[in-house]
């Protein structure tokens, strides 16, 4: 039987790919390895382009999160026990928006952040982000279509 696509798991989808993208493209990869030269990728070479979509993308990624937790808290908490894969959940969405929320407050002029947290924070949110990927992959194999939501 087939489960049905429901309308968060695909705003979650498309905010994924985006955030994703966006992401990698902070990196300067598209550009190093040509990808940006692709007709209709320029844009990913646009730090500012990429980095304007990657805030937005992250609004909306808070948002399903704090929706889930609403949802989780007022619908199913007594019908539900946190499992493993909850608990992984909370832990790599904790960590990706507390590390975000860093670097946001980072890039605001006049934050005195030491090189070494700035350095620590950038290599946390990557090592997060991977995370995040790792264990969506886990999930698909798993046979669970939704990450968000149990």
């Amino acid at each position: 039987m087939k489960k049905k696509i429901n309308t968060q798991s695909y705003i979650y989808g498309v905010t994924f790919f985006f955030i994703t993208l966006s992401g990698f493209a902070q990196m300067p990869i598209f550009k190093r390895y040509y990808i940006s030269d692709i007709p209709g990728l320029g844009w990913l070479a646009n730090f500012y382009i990429t980095h304007l979509i990657h805030y937005i993308f992250a609004g909306i990624f808070m948002g399903l999160v704090v929706y889930s937790i609403s949802n989780f808290i007022i619908f199913k908490a007594g019908l539900v026990q946190l499992t493993r894969d909850i608990i992984i959940k909370i832990i790599i969405f904790s960590g990706l928006i507390l590390t975000g929320s860093l670097m946001v407050i980072k890039n605001f002029s006049g934050t005195p952040f030491p090189n070494g947290m700035i350095i620590a924070l950038d290599i946390s949110h990557i090592m997060f982000c991977m995370a995040l990927i790792i264990f969506g992959l886990y999930q698909l194999i798993k046979g669970k279509k939704e990450l968000l939501s149990d």
